[in-house]
């Protein structure tokens, strides 16, 4: 029987691979451990998965070790992070320390222990940095060039991966993941901040130009369905070649302006941007586009889910959410 570990477990993207797996309708182990439980743990229901939860600090590399040799985990998918770019300028130390120091004690516990498992490492196409616009859609092989702490901190992580390849024989595949979204998302992040904007605006009876408060609304992202998101993961899993990095990316890029425009369109109401210079980031990336092509070649994998229907099932889930009809 399969044994999943899952780091970060309490969050948008562990939930959605937990849904992809249950579909499989194949029995398997499932350790799901975050420094947080669930909100809503109770009501989850995934028959064909048995699924525990162990509430750790993963700094906490004495607690982890006991977990992971107790589950001894075929398969590892490594997603606890500080994700947010915004938030690792305010907190850069704290944005270090997590998104490095967590895959360190994960590593090394697998090495001490000679715990036979895969890993997924987890990057993001932040490690890019700026790049110029006749190599897009940006290919795995161009040079890094971060420029946030939080992109820093994902290279570090990356280079502790090929280090625990090429030194010690660990089973470790690699990503760098372009923008995720989907239902679930917390509002920290773009899209969900606006739409809970927008919502809320319109339910207090709003009809006009609804005021959206935003930052740089020209920069263009790849962004991707988390649902399809958590297929590439479970397929790299499956089949990715060890010691090798892939792009998970639409290989699309839209603009924030065109997010607010398609989102104007699914509510029917006019959107007056409003630029808060507070919200722009420092040497913030102007465009981000991924290819795609090396992921597909190996796997066959490919994104499903257009835009238009991310963001309209986003809209249900932020209405339900406000108890908005």
């Amino acid at each position: 029987m399969k044994k999943y570990l899952i780091t970060g477990a309490s969050g948008f993207v562990a939930y959605h691979f937990l849904v992809f797996l249950d579909s499989l309708n194949e029995e398997c182990d499932v350790l799901g451990i975050d420094i947080n439980i669930p909100d809503d743990f109770e009501d989850y229901s995934f028959p064909s998965l048995k699924l525990h939860f162990a509430k750790i600090n993963l700094l906490d590399y004495s607690a982890l070790e006991t977990e992971l040799v107790s589950f001894s985990p075929t398969h590892i998918l490594h997603l606890a992070a500080f994700s947010s770019v915004a938030k690792s300028w305010d907190t850069p130390i704290d944005s270090f320390i997590n998104n490095t120091n967590i895959f360190l004690n994960i590593a090394e516990i697998i090495r001490k222990n000679k715990i036979k498992c895969r890993l997924l490492s987890v990057g993001s196409s932040e490690e890019y940095g700026n790049v110029p616009e006749d190599v897009i859609p940006i290919k795995e092989t161009i040079p890094l060039n971060p420029v946030s702490p939080y992109a820093v901190a994902r290279v570090s992580q990356e280079l502790l991966s090929q280090c625990y390849v090429a030194s010690f024989g660990l089973d470790i595949i690699l990503t760098r993941s372009f923008n995720h979204i989907g239902p679930r998302q917390k509002e920290v992040f773009v899209i969900p901040s606006f739409i809970r904007q927008i919502l809320e605006k319109i339910n207090t009876g709003q009809s006009g130009n609804i005021k959206l408060s935003t930052g740089d609304v020209s920069i263009i992202r790849d962004f991707l369905d988390v649902r399809d998101v958590v297929q590439a993961y479970h397929t790299l899993l499956e089949k990715g070649i060890s010691g090798e990095l892939y792009n998970v990316c639409s290989g699309k890029g839209k603009s924030i302006r065109e997010i607010i425009g398609i989102l104007s369109e699914l509510l029917n109401v006019t959107i007056e941007i409003e630029i808060d210079k507070n919200k722009i980031r420092p040497g913030d990336n102007k465009i981000i586009i991924g290819d795609n092509s090396k992921i597909k070649k190996l796997t066959g994998w490919e994104p499903k889910i257009n835009i238009n229907s991310s963001l309209y099932d986003i809209i249900s889930y932020w209405k339900n959410i406000l108890k908005i009809t």
